[in-house]
């Protein structure tokens, strides 16, 4: 996820992303299968998603043992990325496809119909975190000086959230007022 309006200050470590043509900074995440944050790396905007994975995922093998497959977005996808796995982890990269809205069709063969809309397995579980995160004030923008400090403030409002899950009564956490509708 990249990073912009920073509010007039500017730190260490921003750049321009050509591609996505916007200044700042990128937000790698890792997290599990529920969306609870596993590590966070915040980098230069000019650095490609592939090389600033290598980064989150240095830092995530010296904290999970248990990690065994990856599922990446599109922008992870590459040769180069695929390699450093395999030297450096037991982990399984797959790469989340999004499917082909184009192809070629002889003139008498209708193309099939193509929604407007598809959900991407699992691709949304990291949208959502983004999503947390975004609600919180001091991430909705980049206002931090420093990389560091940025990567503190996920950690932080992350680690709000889990508490806010933990002590919550009910197992599965306080019932939405729709669900609370749908009980009879």
């Amino acid at each position: 996820m990249t990073v912009g309006e920073d509010d007039g200050k500017r730190g260490a470590q921003r750049g321009y992303d050509g591609a996505k043509k916007i200044a700042g900074r990128k937000r790698h995440i890792v997290v599990d299968t529920t969306g609870l944050m596993i590590r966070a790396v915040i980098h230069a905007a000019d650095i490609r998603d592939a090389d600033g994975a290598e980064l989150v995922f240095a830092a995530v093998k010296e904290i999970s043992q248990r990690l065994k497959k990856i599922w990446a977005d599109m922008g992870y996808r590459g040769e180069k990325l695929r390699q450093w796995i395999l030297a450096n982890t037991d982990w399984e990269l797959e790469i989340v496809q999004t499917p082909r809205r184009w192809g070629w069709y002889p003139e008498d063969v209708e193309p099939l119909p193509m929604p407007a809309f598809i959900v991407l397995k699992r691709r949304w579980v990291v949208e959502r975190t983004f999503a947390w995160l975004g609600r919180y004030r001091r991430l909705s923008k980049d206002y931090e000086y420093l990389p560091k400090s940025s990567e503190t403030m996920i950690y932080l409002a992350m680690s709000g959230l889990m508490l806010r899950r933990l002590a919550l009564k009910e197992p599965y956490g306080t019932p939405s007022r729709q669900r609370l509708k749908l009980k009879r």
